[in-house]
C-alpha cells in the first residue's frame, strides 16, 4: 500500500487515521474497532465488509 495513499485515507466510520497490516492485508481503526480488507491492492472501506477487532489485537 501507497503510503501517500494511506495518508490520504480516513476510516468511514469514525473520520480517524488507519494503519496498515501488511501481514493480513487490512486497513486497521483502532478507534472504531474495525479492520477493513484490502483486496487485489484495492481498499474497501464499508463498514459491513470490515470485521471487529478483539481486545487482545487492540492490545487492551
Amino acid at each position: 500500500m501507497d503510503n501517500r495513499l494511506l495518508e490520504l485515507l480516513v476510516c468511514p466510520v469514525t473520520k480517524g487515521t488507519l494503519e496498515y497490516d501488511r501481514v493480513r492485508q487490512e486497513l486497521l481503526s483502532r478507534s472504531a474497532r474495525l479492520a477493513y480488507p484490502v483486496r487485489d491492492g484495492i481498499p474497501i472501506l464499508l463498514e459491513n465488509e470490515a470485521r471487529t477487532m478483539s481486545d487482545e489485537e487492540l492490545g487492551l
